[in-house]
C-alpha cells in the first residue's frame, strides 16, 4: 500500500514539472514574437531585419515594424499616405513627413460587409455608407423654366402697295427700319393713268356739271387709284390735274422693304445677315413700280410676342392661360407678368421644342426685337411621386437610381416625368418603401459603365 502511494506522489511531481516547463516555453515564445523587426519603407523591396540598418536594395533606412497586439485596445497612429506605418503615439511619417492620424478601431459595423458583396462587379453593385432617401407622394406647384426671344406680332404687320403703275418722283423713306407714323408721307408717284382720270373728272365738271352720276363715278375712281380726299378737293378747286400724287402710310412702326423685309422671318433665334440689314434701300427716285406691287412693309414694335421654347418633358404641363413671368436679358429689371395665349400645334423646322406665344404691350418697355428672354411658367399642381434631382443619374436614354439592398446599393432603371425645381417625378421603377442614395453621381464609377437592373 505504501508503495502505491509513493508511485502516485511521483506522478504528481512529474505533472507539476511539465506544467512549469510549458509556462516557461510559452513565455520564451511570447518573447520571441515580441522581438523587434525592421523593414524597408518600400513594400516592393520585401526586406526584413532584426536590427536597424539600411535596405540592401534601395539604401533607405529600415523602419521598425509594429507587432499586432490584440490583448489591449490602445490607440494607434498611421500615415494617411502610407498605411503600413503604424505607431502607438503621435508623430510624423518617416517616409513622407506627414502628421500621423489616429487609426480608427475596427468594429462590427465595418465587418458587416460579406465577402459575397465585395466580389460583386462594381458596374452594378456599390458598397457605401452614403445617406439615403425615399420617394414622397405629394402635390407640387409646377414651375417651368423656358428660354425664348422677342419677335414682332405678325397681326400688326401692314403693307404699303402701289395702286397704280408709275414712276417714283420723290421718296421720303431714306433707310431701313426708319420709324414712321400713320398718315406720314412715303413717296410721290407720277402715273399717266391717274393723270387721265383727273382730266376726265375736270372735263365733266366743266362741260356736264349736271351729270352727277358720271361725276361721282369719276371721283370714286380717283379715290380707288390712291388719291386722298384732300388731294381730290385740291384738284377740283384748282381745276388743274396733279402731275404726281402722294402715297401715305396707314400704319405706324418700323419700315422694311417688301423685297427683303416684307417676308422677314420672325422665328425665334433666326436673324438676317448683317450685310442685308445695313445696306442701302433698293428703291430709288426715278424708278418705276407696277400696279399692285408691295413697296414697303411696316412692323409695329409696340405690339410684340415672347416666343418660348417648351421641352418635351414639360409639354404636358403647359396649357393656354398659364401665368408666366418674362425676364428680358437686355433689361432684367423690366420683367413683366403675362399669360400664354397660344401654343403652336407643331414643331418648328429643326426644333424638338414646342413653341408658346405670349402677347404683350411693348410700347412702354421698348424691349428690342430679337432679344433673348428667360421665362418662368407657373403650371398647375402636379400630384405625383417625387425624388431629389441629385438622386437620379442620367445615362442618356435611361435614368437610374442606386437602390439600397443588403450590403450595398444596386443600380435600378426607372422612368421619370417632369422636373420641377429641385425634384423630379418618378413614374415607375420604385416603391415608396425603397431607399435610394441621395447623390447618385457620387456612386458612379468613372472608369466603367453602369449595368442596370430592370
Amino acid at each position: 500500500m505504501k508503495k502505491l502511494y509513493f508511485i502516485c506522489y511521483l506522478m504528481l511531481i512529474i505533472v507539476a514539472m511539465a506544467c512549469n516547463n510549458n509556462k516557461d516555453s510559452h513565455a520564451v515564445h511570447k518573447a520571441e514574437v515580441a522581438k523587434e523587426i525592421y523593414t524597408c519603407p518600400m513594400p516592393e523591396d520585401s526586406v526584413f531585419s532584426d536590427k536597424p540598418g539600411s535596405c540592401p536594395k534601395c539604401g533607405m533606412d529600415l523602419v521598425k515594424m509594429e507587432q499586432d497586439n490584440h490583448e489591449h485596445d490602445e490607440a494607434k497612429y498611421t500615415c494617411p499616405m502610407h498605411p503600413e506605418i503604424i505607431k502607438d503615439k503621435p508623430g510624423t511619417c518617416p517616409i513622407c513627413g506627414m502628421d500621423l492620424v489616429k487609426k480608427e478601431t475596427e468594429n462590427k459595423q465595418v465587418g458587416d460587409v460579406e465577402l459575397e458583396s465585395l466580389l460583386k462587379p462594381t458596374n452594378e453593385f456599390v458598397i457605401s455608407s452614403i445617406p439615403v432617401t425615399t420617394m414622397e407622394k405629394r402635390g407640387e406647384q409646377i414651375e417651368i423654366e423656358a428660354l425664348g426671344n422677342i419677335v414682332y406680332d405678325t397681326r400688326q404687320v401692314g403693307s404699303i402697295s402701289a395702286r397704280i403703275s408709275g414712276r417714283i418722283e420723290k421718296l421720303y423713306v431714306r433707310y431701313r427700319y426708319q420709324k414712321i407714323k400713320k398718315g406720314q408721307k412715303i413717296l410721290e408717284i407720277y402715273s399717266p393713268e391717274l393723270l387721265t382720270a383727273q382730266q376726265n373728272l375736270l372735263f365733266l365738271l366743266k362741260n356736264d356739271a349736271e351729270n352727277t352720276t358720271f361725276i361721282q363715278a369719276a371721283k370714286e375712281k380717283l379715290l380707288l387709284l390712291g388719291m386722298s380726299n384732300k388731294q381730290l378737293q385740291q384738284v377740283i378747286q384748282s381745276g388743274k390735274p396733279a402731275l404726281a400724287i402722294t402715297v401715305y402710310s396707314n400704319y405706324s412702326g418700323h419700315i422694311h422693304e417688301a423685297a427683303n423685309g416684307g417676308s422677314m422671318n420672325t422665328s425665334a433665334g433666326i436673324m438676317k445677315d448683317i450685310s442685308l440689314i445695313t445696306e442701302e434701300l433698293s428703291l430709288k427716285e426715278g424708278m418705276y413700280i407696277q400696279k399692285g406691287q408691295s413697296v414697303f412693309t411696316v412692323f409695329n414694335p409696340d405690339k410684340a410676342w415672347a416666343i418660348l421654347n417648351i421641352y418635351g418633358d414639360n409639354q404636358s404641363v403647359v396649357k393656354v392661360g398659364n401665368a408666366v413671368r418674362v425676364i428680358p436679358e437686355t433689361a432684367p429689371d423690366k420683367d413683366f407678368r403675362a399669360s400664354i395665349d397660344f401654343i403652336e400645334p407643331f414643331y418648328r423646322k429643326e426644333s424638338k421644342t414646342l413653341t408658346a406665344r405670349v402677347y404683350f404691350n411693348n410700347s412702354s418697355m421698348k424691349i428690342p426685337i430679337g432679344s433673348q428672354v428667360k421665362a418662368i411658367i407657373f403650371g398647375n399642381t402636379k400630384y405625383a411621386n417625387w425624388l431629389p434631382k441629385e438622386a437620379v443619374l442620367s445615362l442618356g436614354m435611361d435614368k437610374i437610381v442606386f437602390k439600397k439592398t443588403d450590403g450595398g446599393f444596386m443600380a435600378v432603371k426607372i422612368n421619370t416625368g417632369i422636373i420641377n425645381a429641385k425634384h423630379i417625378q418618378i413614374v415607375n421603377g420604385l416603391s415608396l418603401k425603397d431607399s435610394v442614395t441621395t447623390n447618385a453621381q457620387y456612386l458612379m464609377d468613372s472608369e466603367s459603365f453602369i449595368k442596370i437592373k430592370n
